[in-house]
C-alpha cells in the first residue's frame, strides 16, 4: 500500500473484485460519485459515498496526473486516505472504445423497448451513461 506517513497527500487504492488497479499517492482525488463528481483532498472528513460511473483523475503525489474509468462501488474518503472498491475500473488504456460504442447501442435498444416499464428504463438510463462515460474517458466523446 502507498505511503500513509506523508504529510499532505493521500494514499490511493483502486481496487475491484480481481485486482488493484491503483496503488499510489495523490495530492488530489477527482472521483464520480453517484450525485456528481467531487474532489478529495488531504484532510479531508470521513465520507463513504456511492460511485457512480465516470473518470478518476488522480493529482501529483507518485501519481502524476493520472486517469481512470470507473462504474459502481464505493468511495471511502478518509484525511489520509481515498480507497475506491469498484465493480469496473480500467486504465483509460484497456478500455475498448469498439466494445464500448457496442454497449451504448444496445442499451440505448433497451431503452428504446423499455415502454411503459419504469425499471427498464432506468436500468437502461444507468447502462447509457456507463457506456457515454467509458467512451469519455478513452477520449472518444
Amino acid at each position: 500500500m502507498a505511503d500513509e506517513t506523508t504529510s499532505g497527500v493521500l494514499a490511493v487504492r483502486i481496487v475491484t473484485p480481481d485486482r488493484i488497479l491503483v496503488d499510489a499517492t495523490a495530492d488530489a482525488v477527482e472521483l464520480p460519485a453517484r450525485s456528481g463528481y467531487m474532489e478529495a483532498l488531504y484532510g479531508a472528513a470521513p465520507l463513504l459515498a456511492e460511485l457512480g460511473a465516470g473518470e478518476v483523475r488522480l493529482h501529483g503525489g507518485n501519481s502524476g496526473d493520472a486517469k481512470f474509468f470507473v462504474a459502481s462501488g464505493f468511495a471511502e474518503i478518509l484525511p489520509q486516505r481515498v480507497t475506491l472498491l469498484a465493480e469496473t475500473a480500467l486504465k483509460t488504456s484497456e478500455i475498448d472504445s469498439a466494445a464500448a460504442k457496442t454497449e451504448l447501442e444496445s442499451a440505448q435498444q433497451d431503452w428504446n423497448s423499455a415502454g411503459d416499464d419504469a425499471d427498464k428504463y432506468s436500468y437502461a438510463q444507468g447502462e447509457i451513461r456507463t457506456a457515454e462515460e467509458k467512451l469519455a474517458a478513452a477520449g472518444e466523446r
